[in-house]
């Protein structure tokens, strides 16, 4: 039998291409780039508000990344690695162009155990046909754009890329308590933005 070992894992596959990369393989990071260019720029996007702009965020990030790839040991994924430089970078970006988003306060740890785990943006209990409004399509994205730095990035990447609490605070390198204060008040926010759209109460998020 041959000793072949099973990939089974994005992670493990992540780490493979990875270690290729470590041993001069610049093809296998064409890999990594091709599979999180899309997800990079989306998450960029939320931070600098214009698409050229993200674009060269992104490519900084990547190059930055490049650079550094031989300092990552695995301990996390790499793509909250990699999450991790992209947001410093665009951070960076906006110091320099004097456009820096202020960041938020925390809300208490009582409120955030108060909000109900089941609820996202993906999952709004509206009908489907209210989904659908490119009004409420359009509210949304004003009111993700006009959230404080750091609620935009823990929103997008729960809401967006789909990543665990655990995962989110490692790329923001927070406490996970202040990712789910940071969500919470994320989506309490543009809850009141879409409640005149809605017909809900103030009482109900959606």
């Amino acid at each position: 039998m041959m000793g072949y070992s099973i990939v089974t894992t994005e992670r493990e596959i992540d780490k493979r291409l990875v270690e290729r990369v470590q041993q001069g393989d610049k093809m296998a990071f064409d890999l990594l780039v091709t599979k999180y260019q899309r997800k990079l720029f989306r998450l960029v996007l939320r931070l600098v508000s214009n698409q050229t702009e993200a674009e060269d965020v992104v490519q900084e990030t990547f190059i930055k990344a490049y650079r550094a790839l031989h300092q990552f040991r695995g301990d996390s994924a790499f793509y909250t690695w990699l999450y991790r430089i992209g947001i410093n970078t665009a951070k960076n970006f906006l110091d320099n162009q004097g456009r820096r988003v202020p960041t938020s306060t925390d809300t208490t740890a009582e409120q955030v155990e108060s909000f109900e785990e089941g609820e996202n943006l993906r999952d709004i209990n509206t009908p489907e046909s209210m989904l659908a409004s490119k009004q409420i399509a359009e509210t949304v994205n004003i009111a993700m754009d006009e959230l404080p730095e750091d609620l935009r990035v823990a929103l997008s990447l729960r809401e967006m890329e789909g990543l665990s609490y655990d995962e989110i605070a490692v790329i923001m390198e927070c406490p996970i308590g202040t990712v789910r204060s940071r969500i919470f008040r994320a989506r309490e926010s543009i809850a009141v933005r879409l409640r005149p759209l809605l017909g809900t109460g103030m009482d109900q998020r959606w």
